[in-house]
């Protein structure tokens, strides 16, 4: 017989509000453990699931497994990028966009099973200002929501909406410069995101025809737009058709700057953090396995 594949669980106990006491007797029912080795490790603080990451590359595991929302698949794919070593999901979180783009299932049983088959896909990597990103990068109103909704004490999409009305009734919008690819563009946006793969999550779609393996990102610019038209923007989020709308701008690109008056919030898929005003991005194409 081969000799067991070594898999790592690292578990985010808090991510999407959901309970996760009963998980790791669940692993144990449905993956395959002839053919793997599970070991089981809860994150406990911020950029924990990072560091036990980068202490599984250094142990030669096999695989690392997320358990938890974008944020923890991000602090996990952060330390593996041009490991060699695939990210397995197991969605826990309250948008899961990465996991919904590449259809691994939210029911954790059938997301087991997917590890079972461990089969792979080579993803794109963001990065901005040397941080890492796999999914959705953004800047203007959903960076101030996320900001909002990270020391909210409702958790998933209830909080998240929440947030979202709370930064709406006072948001304005701000000016960019923008160079993409050597084109200088200069915008006034309500927002900017920049899209690896095409939602942010809750199949709420902002670039409808990214892909995390095209060796580009999509620069999507939401523009001012009356309040009267909130309805008409969500309608085109939900139903993949926001680059249809008027208020919405994409160029894709590889090598982008953004300039800004000043420093502040930008979300990493989802995770809000302070940068500076201006904002390097770029792709590192392939460069993560992910299982799936």
């Amino acid at each position: 017989m081969a000799e067991r594949k070594s898999i790592l669980f690292v578990i985010n106990p808090i991510s999407g509000g959901k309970k996760k006491t009963a998980f790791n007797k669940q692993i144990l029912e449905v993956l395959d453990l002839q053919k793997f080795n599970p070991t089981f490790q809860q994150t406990t603080h911020a950029n924990h699931a990072y560091e036990l990451a980068k202490n599984a590359i250094e142990e030669q595991y096999d695989a690392v497994v997320a358990v938890g929302g974008d944020g923890t698949i991000n602090e996990i794919g952060s330390a593996l990028v041009d490991s060699g070593i695939p990210l397995g999901i197991i969605p826990e979180g309250s948008g899961n966009g990465l996991a919904l783009y590449l259809g691994i299932p939210l029911n954790e049983a059938s997301a087991i099973r997917r590890i079972n088959r461990f089969e792979f896909v080579e993803v794109d990597c963001g990065l901005i200002n040397k941080r890492h990103f796999f999914n959705i990068a953004g800047l203007g109103f959903d960076a101030s929501v996320s900001d909002r909704f990270a020391t909210d004490s409702i958790r998933g999409p209830i909080g998240y909406l929440r947030a979202a009305i709370n930064v709406l009734s006072k948001y304005k919008t701000k000016k960019y410069i923008l160079t993409v690819d050597g084109k200088t563009y200069e915008r006034e946006a309500f927002m900017i995101s920049v899209a690896n793969s095409p939602q942010y999550g809750n199949n709420a779609y902002i670039a409808p025809n990214a892909s995390v393996n095209d060796g580009l990102l999509d620069v999507c610019i939401v523009h001012k737009f009356p309040l009267y038209n909130l309805p008409m923007m969500v309608f085109h989020l939900f139903n993949k058709t926001a680059d249809q709308s008027e208020y919405v701008e994409i160029i894709p690109g590889k090598d982008i700057v953004i300039e800004r008056t000043d420093g502040g919030p930008v979300h990493v898929d989802g995770e809000p953090i302070e940068l500076e005003n201006t904002l390097s991005i770029k792709i590192n194409p392939k460069s993560l396995k992910i299982i799936c």
